[in-house]
């Protein structure tokens, strides 16, 4: 009984914590998200000005696919001048697009003729425009034009908690033919857009994302342990266009995780990284204060496609799925995969180039990087270095799926294997729909010279409603960690270990993006016999989590 007062007094200061924590790791106020200002127009939902400029009349001749109005007349967008709006100029759209019922307050009146360059402060339904007429990859964000990708991710925008994201804007110039990851990792369109706070800065478009998480485990077995922590991540990002052809995306991400110690938190099975000079065994090494500092500029080459080159002194190659806290399948995992250091470990590196070329629904990209995972020594900026490489190609053939192969050369990964390069080759296939987000994942570690370790990875996340989402993940790993101790007639000897894992989480909106989601997960294990006398029979392990989210 004195172990589980320990435990929920320690998850009660966790809980408070976190509440703290948000205060420092939030980069912007979490206030209402639509009120977004652009050039010349005001969003739906902003306050509206008072004074409306006379409208020029302008002989213009008729486009043929007219919206209908409120009244019953048409309403012909594609006339319109959006260069005073922020937006450039109407283009020809490559495919028709049925054209909407769009409502007019004013019958009788003609747009067509007038020009709406005269009247900055007019307020526009923009969700009810035909935005395929628009070239949106000139605009510091990109809005979702094409039908079929649109409906897919509004889908998954009907499912997450008010405020979460604005429905129809893709960051970058992705277009919506997919959603950012983690680096230059894609994931499906219909996982929706990047959840968090958006604004516009003059030329410039911000999102702001974070969360903070208070959690309170009890790892099973004799190698569990109890234990109350908080994990926090925020991250910022900023997007311009340089001119027609160039585009500009800043990226900063940052965590305060460093202050739970170097040896960070228990997660039973989970190996990887060193802590005090001692390998981490049934734990999960702590994040560093700078997870990404990095930009990336892409060229346009037309028709969507594009060239690009990421890079910086923090970021993440491309090898590998998006890392596990950025894709939607793992969105309210409170413990990172115990594959993490078989798909993840990558997605901080000390020093990354990448270049690569993009199209709607192809990418293929190299990159040079560190291979050197990060020390324990959590708060600088370790020297950068370039001597690893990988490649990937990834395939978003439709809204609903993304694929990727990689694979990649690291150089002296971990410093508990000095010597030891690494060929790591990794595949994965996600699919989203509707508010379910997966992930299934293969990766195999090649030490040089040493052991080949494989890793299967499979989960889910199912937003039922704005409120209720339940979620799993099923993880089989090869891992020859597990004891470090030479001494040990098991050292460096290979265990498959299984661990499956279901959660649930609730979710309550607070102000604009910020929300809170609290919930729970139960795990059990899978092992060979000869772990029983290290880790019992049938542990089973459970967590108690809330997360205080920009962007839930």
């Amino acid at each position: 009984m004195t172990r589980y007062r320990f435990l929920a007094a320690g998850a009660v200061r966790a809980m408070l914590l976190a509440g703290g924590v948000v205060g420092a790791v939030l980069p912007v106020a979490a206030v209402a998200q639509h009120a977004m200002s652009m050039p010349g127009m005001t969003m739906p939902d902003a306050a509206p000005k008072k004074t409306v400029k006379k409208a020029k009349s302008r002989p213009v001749a008729k486009a043929p696919a007219a919206r209908a109005s409120q009244s019953g007349g048409a309403v012909d967008h594609s006339t319109m001048d959006h260069s005073a709006m922020g937006h450039p100029a109407p283009v020809t759209p490559s495919t028709s697009v049925a054209p909407s019922a769009t409502p007019d307050a004013m019958p009788g009146t003609d747009h067509a003729q007038m020009d709406h360059s005269a009247m900055p402060g007019m307020a526009m339904d923009h969700g009810a425009m035909d935005h395929s007429t628009m070239d949106q990859g000139a605009m510091g964000h990109a809005m979702i034009v094409d039908p079929a990708y649109r409906a897919a991710s509004d889908a998954a925008v009907a499912k997450m908690p008010t405020g979460s994201a604005m429905a129809g804007m893709a960051m970058g110039t992705s277009a919506g033919f997919y959603s950012q990851g983690s680096g230059t990792s894609r994931l499906p369109a219909a996982e929706g857009p990047m959840r968090g706070y958006m604004t516009q800065a003059g030329e410039w478009m911000l999102m702001a994302h974070g969360y903070a998480w208070g959690v309170a485990t009890d790892q099973g077995g004799p190698r569990g342990k109890s234990e109350a922590f908080v994990q926090s991540m925020a991250m910022l990002m900023a997007d311009r266009d340089l001119g027609d052809r160039w585009h500009i995306q800043l990226r900063a991400m940052n965590s305060l995780e460093p202050l739970m110690g170097a040896r960070g938190y228990t997660n039973l099975f989970a190996t990887g990284e060193l802590a005090n000079d001692r390998p981490l065994v049934d734990r999960q090494h702590p994040h560093d204060l700078f997870m990404e500092l990095a930009a990336k500029i892409d060229y346009r080459l037309g028709n969507g496609n594009t060239l690009f080159l990421y890079g910086g002194p923090v970021g993440e190659p491309a090898l590998g799925p998006s890392a596990f806290m950025h894709r939607g399948s793992a969105r309210y995992q409170p413990m990172s995969p115990i594959t993490h250091h078989w798909f993840d470990s990558t997605h901080i590196t000390y020093g990354v180039v990448t270049a690569g070329y993009a199209t709607p629904k192809f990418q293929l990209e190299a990159s040079a990087f560190k291979g050197r995972e990060p020390d324990e020594h959590r708060w600088g900026i370790e020297t950068p270095r370039l001597d690893s490489w990988s490649v990937r190609g990834t395939w978003t053939p439709s809204p609903f799926w993304a694929v990727q192969v990689s694979h990649g050369r690291l150089k002296e990964p971990e410093a508990q294997h000095p010597g030891e390069d690494e060929n790591r080759t990794t595949a994965s296939v996600q699919y989203a729909r509707g508010g379910l987000a997966t992930t299934f994942a293969y990766s195999l570690k090649d030490r040089v010279p040493g052991e080949k370790l494989s890793a299967f990875l499979a989960e889910a996340n199912y937003e039922l409603t704005p409120r209720h989402a339940v979620f799993g993940r099923l993880e089989n790993v090869a891992n020859d960690e597990l004891f470090p101790d030479h001494d040990d007639p098991l050292h460096d000897r290979k265990f498959r270990v299984t661990k499956a894992e279901v959660g649930y989480a609730y979710r309550l909106p607070i102000v604009g993006p910020l929300g809170l989601a609290i919930g729970g997960t139960v795990a059990a294990y899978a092992k060979p016999a000869a772990l029983e006398a290290a880790y019992g029979k049938t542990p089973v392990s459970w967590t108690l989590f809330s997360k205080l989210a920009v962007g839930l």
